[in-house]
């Protein structure tokens, strides 16, 4: 929900959630699991076991992706020396989807999984490109959870009650309406409507935020994938509402979301979704 005016009303809820007292906001800083032993294997498989609708992308396609994440944090001047989650999203129109890599600069990185996306969908008032950048999952923007309700339209622009909200904050973002001029996007990475836009994740949709799987948002969620500042908060004795109670700490858990456009004009096989019967049950 990019525009200002959605964005200021987000705020607000957000606000009012943080002091009203939700079914949501629960200290999530006592009883976490800490699987500081937990492999890639064992976050790959279950990523394969959780996570649906998926992309199943060949080797060539993670190295390849791999090279275009590291020039992108280079780009950006970022430097990982130790492993850690990063998410990479391709908004091209033929691609659209997440890559959730582990690793760093030093030692190479490792795809965990591949689900499909929506970015923006250029041509429609109040719809911007989603932008293309390096992005910090900060403290300064802090998350929420959706509620569940319905639009005027009976749409659930978050997705159900209890997902994620992943906030970066207000990004410069080109405008598709009108003159096309730069505006301000507030840029988020969210679950959907489970019956009337997930069925559509693989092709841009969005007004310019990051639609994801609802699965996709529970892994994440779950793992603290891109948690680091939280969790550094949390050693230090602060307490975050917004965290999930069962979620699995890891010591791989980063802070940044890539966008890029590969610029492809064609529709790869790989890059259609595929579903399979999701398990909401983790492994561990």
């Amino acid at each position: 929900m990019p525009v200002l005016r959605k964005s200021i009303k987000n705020l607000l809820l957000t606000c009012l959630l943080i002091i009203g007292g939700t079914p949501f906001i629960a200290i999530a800083d006592k009883g976490l699991s800490d699987s500081s032993a937990i492999t890639q294997q064992e976050l790959s498989k279950e990523f394969s076991v959780l996570v649906t609708p998926y992309l199943d992308t060949p080797e060539s396609v993670s190295a390849e992706y791999a090279a275009h994440l590291e020039r992108a944090l280079k780009g950006a001047n970022i430097w990982l020396e130790h492993q850690q989650f990063v998410i990479l999203v391709d908004r091209n129109p033929n691609i659209q989807a997440a890559f959730l890599y582990l690793g760093s600069e030093k030692e190479g990185w490792s795809l965990l999984g591949v689900a499909p996306i929506s970015s923006g969908l250029p041509g429609k008032f109040e719809h911007f490109l989603t932008p293309i950048g390096v992005f910090e999952h900060s403290l300064d923007n802090p998350d929420f959870r959706a509620l569940g309700t319905k639009n005027e339209l009976g749409f659930r622009g978050y997705g159900e009650k209890g997902m994620r909200v992943y906030d970066f904050g207000w990004i410069a973002a080109q405008r598709t309406w009108g003159k096309k001029e730069i505006g301000v996007l507030r840029l988020q990475m969210h679950a959907t409507d489970p019956e009337l836009a997930e069925n559509l994740l693989g092709t841009p949709r969005s007004e310019g935020c990051i639609r994801i799987p609802a699965t996709l948002n529970q892994y994440i969620d779950h793992y603290g994938v891109l948690d680091a500042q939280y969790d550094k908060a949390a050693s230090q004795g602060s307490r975050f509402w917004v965290l999930a109670k069962n979620r699995t700490v890891t010591p791989f858990s980063g802070k940044y979301l890539v966008v890029i456009d590969t610029n492809q004009n064609s529709k790869p096989e790989w890059s259609k979704p595929l579903k399979k019967k999701a398990n909401h049950q983790f492994i561990r």
